[in-house]
């Protein structure tokens, strides 16, 4: 058996400088030793989507913080689903299409501080790189892809977003493919239409009347010679038509006696259409359409783009042809003068040659039609 001999002097030096290595090693750290490099992560990473449908083109706007600056030569990449490449159009992606927070987007590089072109490297991916002589600088970066350039994936589910490239730090982000939402919804239809009367007293579109009267009623009585006799009527209407209604008024014959005689239509039987100021009849001998007449007016200020002005009246509401007098282009509330609200005004004026009768009569005849 072979003789090992050990220099005791030798142990005792070799023990008590791995002593002292322990003891150094402990006082800093085994982290001195067994240190390692690697890339950091970006932070504040998102893509927010202008519409996430399926097949739909979005905009996309990405975001994030590189604790880092990015130098000269190095790259920026926006990768649009590494895994599946299911975005489409990613290389239709144009200059004017982009815009860069945080850096200077240029068509080719020249002198500048911050300055990076764009390329797309492969069918998924949009290249940024740094221009020579140029830093973009660490802190928070936006890219906006606008003008509607990329399709989403056809197919639902969560898709990486990747912020990657030569620079220091890279990250990966998601956005989510949802289909859309259809929302339906019915609201009935509604309209309520009252016809009410007014007191004597009452002015009316720059008349006053001279007679109350009833919702169904407008009683004139015994005429009186030469001189107008008004009565009126309130008109409300409530509805939710998106474009409004119309009423109209129609008489269904001249004011007429049992004997045959009439009472025509303002002015002197001519049935005028454009509002005009009261006349009296003019009385000719031999031409009953000149002995009296019948008018409205209406105090609907936007009718027809406020036809009526202040004491004019009409008479073409004949059974023929009826007339407009109230009318809004949207839904109305039954209150709002002009809109919801209006009043109309009838006039009557007879002379000495009227035929004598106890018993002139017509029927007046309101239409509210709503266009929903």
């Amino acid at each position: 058996m072979p003789i090992i001999t050990i220099n005791r002097k030798e142990v005792v030096e070799y023990l008590a400088w791995s002593l002292l290595v322990t003891v150094v090693a402990w006082s800093i750290g085994f982290g001195v030793f067994l240190q390692t490099t690697e890339a950091a992560n970006l932070t504040s990473v998102s893509d927010t989507l202008s519409n996430s449908n399926p097949t739909s083109t979005s905009n996309h706007v990405i975001a994030y913080t590189n604790a880092t600056a990015t130098i000269a030569g190095q790259t920026i990449t926006i990768n649009f689903d590494p895994i599946t490449s299911l975005f489409g159009n990613v290389t239709g992606t144009q200059f004017a299409d982009v815009t860069f927070s945080g850096a200077t987007l240029v068509t080719a590089c020249s002198a500048g501080a911050d300055r990076v072109t764009l390329a797309t490297t492969t069918p998924n991916t949009l290249t940024f790189t740094v221009c020579a002589s140029n830093t973009v600088v660490s802190g928070t970066k936006t890219i906006t892809i606008g003008n509607n350039r990329i399709s989403n994936p056809g197919i639902t589910g969560s898709y990486v977003i990747r912020i990657a490239g030569t620079q220091t730090n890279n990250a990966d982000t998601r956005v989510a493919i949802v289909s859309n939402v259809t929302v339906t919804a019915s609201v009935d239809t509604s309209l309520t239409f009252t016809v009410a009367g007014v007191a004597s007293g009452t002015t009316i579109n720059g008349v006053t009347t001279t007679l109350p009267s009833t919702a169904t009623a407008l009683t004139f009585g015994t005429l009186p010679l030469n001189s107008p006799v008004t009565m009126g009527q309130q008109l409300t209407l409530a509805t939710n038509a998106q474009n409004g209604f119309t009423v109209t008024v129609v008489e269904n014959q001249d004011l007429t006696s049992q004997t045959g005689a009439k009472i025509y239509l303002f002015s002197n039987g001519n049935v005028t259409s454009t509002p005009s100021p009261w006349t009296s009849p003019t009385n000719v001998l031999d031409s009953p359409n000149t002995y009296g007449h019948f008018g409205l007016t209406s105090n609907d200020a936007d009718l027809n783009a406020g036809e009526f002005t202040s004491a004019t009246f009409v008479g073409n509401f004949q059974s023929t042809s009826s007339r407009a007098v109230f009318h809004h282009t949207g839904p109305a509330d039954g209150s709002t003068q002009n809109k919801g609200l209006a009043s109309v005004a009838y006039r009557i004026q007879i002379t000495a040659l009227q035929a004598a009768a106890t018993d002139y009569t017509n029927i007046l005849t309101y239409v509210a039609t709503p266009v929903f």
